[in-house]
């Protein structure tokens, strides 16, 4: 298999991997390597760094300080604890940016990462963060309607959704409507009678103070409801198990993938064929991408280098690719906040908007610099926008942007085949083709080519190029 789709494959069912995993792979074919990725990323194992009973019993304290002490004392501890989750929330970032960085499950953290800015929550709880989180990855390559279910009665999703307001007297239409336009069936699909049968349908949903789901039965709408032409006494499970049995769910989820991890502009005809797959497995979304990415035409030449890099893609790309990591967890908590995209902090319920969206005049060119802040302490000039919220407003402050990386040995790696350094490290580093003028310049200011600094210096030169920002 060629060094280009293999780097194809692995940017976009991963983040990269090192030369020497390149390497390795050139002797199997897209099935072999797919095959393993698949292998590496059956053992699930949860974050645990939030103590969710501690929370909820902080939570219980400050109830019982509200009604002994003075406001005064209540506002000081609830101050102090808001402090601590802004802190664990931000451990709980970087915890997944190391593991997406770092170990061999890089296909199941990518389908989290995609279904995050897809099946989008958000909450300042960290404990409902981490559950979210968690079921986003245990479920990334399972059945969809097991992954839509579980996300469905999460504490952050019903939170956030406001169907915890979502009562037999009051009905919150809010989650109703984005489960339907955003998470499954996309506009067009279902009507404004549809939404408020469903809102009822899920009336009760709700969750307890330690974040277990419950089903409140005298907060429900029992009566009957009219949903898609059907009527029933249907509660919020049987609307998910009709939404799954409408085909315009599976073509718009695979539309969805087929964008995030092949191109933007789609083959309507490649979408009809996986779609109509992806429904006959029930929604199998491993069995949807190993169609995807083991297919000749993913490799054709219009799919490859076509795909902006998000900026956790980016980070994370260069973290893997060198082998880095950060002193401190601060910087990657800065970075992805100046680039815009915080993990478990998305904009709205919309997501991430992605592709061309992530590149302005400015972000380019911090984008551009971060190769040589992370690896060389150059300074950057350029600030975290200022977003008006309190809750980010921490990860605008900027920390040394130290990344150890063993030189030694990637240089190592560079010069096995002996070829033209600067050749091995573009086809390595660049999916797309750079100017050969640039090249030799790189070239001849390399007096030494196998000296470790004379590879950092180059490697970092074509990393800060607008052709690395691309995969």
């Amino acid at each position: 298999m060629l060094q280009k789709h293999i780097q194809h494959l692995y940017w976009r069912a991963g983040f990269s991997e090192p030369l020497s995993v390149v390497r390795a792979a050139e002797k199997h074919s897209a099935k072999q390597i797919f095959k393993k990725m698949l292998h590496d990323a059956e053992q699930y194992k949860p974050i645990d760094i939030v103590d969710l009973k501690e929370i909820a019993a902080e939570l219980r304290q400050l109830r019982e300080m509200k009604k002994e002490s003075g406001s005064e004392a209540v506002r000081e501890k609830f101050k102090d604890l808001k402090k601590d989750r802004k802190e664990e929330q931000g451990t709980l970032n970087t915890t997944w940016i190391d593991i997406m960085s770092t170990e061999k499950g890089v296909l199941r953290e990518k389908m989290a990462l995609f279904w995050h800015g897809h099946l989008v929550s958000r909450s300042l709880n960290p404990a409902f963060s981490q559950s979210y989180l968690n079921t986003l990855r245990e479920h990334a390559l399972g059945k969809f309607g097991d992954l839509l279910m579980a996300v469905s009665q999460e504490p952050s999703m019903l939170q956030f959704l406001n169907n915890k307001q979502n009562k037999k007297r009051s009905p919150n239409e809010n989650f109703a409507r984005e489960l339907m336009e955003l998470f499954t069936l996309g506009r067009g699909n279902y009507t404004e009678k549809d939404i408020k049968e469903v809102a009822r349908a899920f009336t009760g949903w709700d969750f307890d103070i330690q974040g277990r789901f419950i089903f409140r039965e005298f907060q429900h709408d029992d009566g009957e409801k009219t949903i898609f032409g059907k009527t029933g006494n249907f509660k919020g499970e049987d609307v998910i198990n009709m939404i799954l049995q409408k085909k315009e769910t599976a073509h718009f989820i695979t539309t969805k993938i087929y964008k995030y991890f092949v191109n933007e502009n789609v083959d309507n005809q490649r979408i009809t064929e996986l779609s109509k797959r992806f429904y006959k497995t029930n929604y199998d979304i491993a069995d949807l991408i190993e169609n995807i990415f083991t297919a000749d035409w993913f490799y054709d030449e219009k799919n490859i280098g076509t795909h902006i890099k998000s900026p956790v893609e980016l980070l994370v790309g260069l973290k893997r690719m060198l082998g880095a990591n950060f002193e401190e967890q601060q910087p990657n908590l800065y970075i992805q906040k100046v680039l815009g995209q915080v993990l478990l902090y998305p904009p709205n319920v919309a997501g991430w908007a992605g592709g061309r969206n992530w590149i302005d005049s400015s972000s380019l060119l911090f984008r551009m610099q971060l190769p040589a802040m992370m690896f060389s302490g150059k300074e950057s000039n350029i600030s975290a926008k200022k977003d008006g919220d309190v809750n980010t407003e921490y990860q605008n402050k900027k920390r040394s942007f130290k990344a150890n990386v063993d030189w030694e040995g990637f240089s190592k790696a560079i010069l096995v085949k002996n070829k033209n350094i600067v050749e091995e490290l573009s086809q390595y580093l660049l999916q797309v083709p750079v100017n050969e003028v640039f090249k030799q310049g790189i070239t001849n200011k390399m007096q030494n080519e196998t000296d470790p600094e004379a590879i950092k210096k180059a490697t970092l030169a074509l990393m800060m190029l607008p052709e690395y920002q691309v995969c």
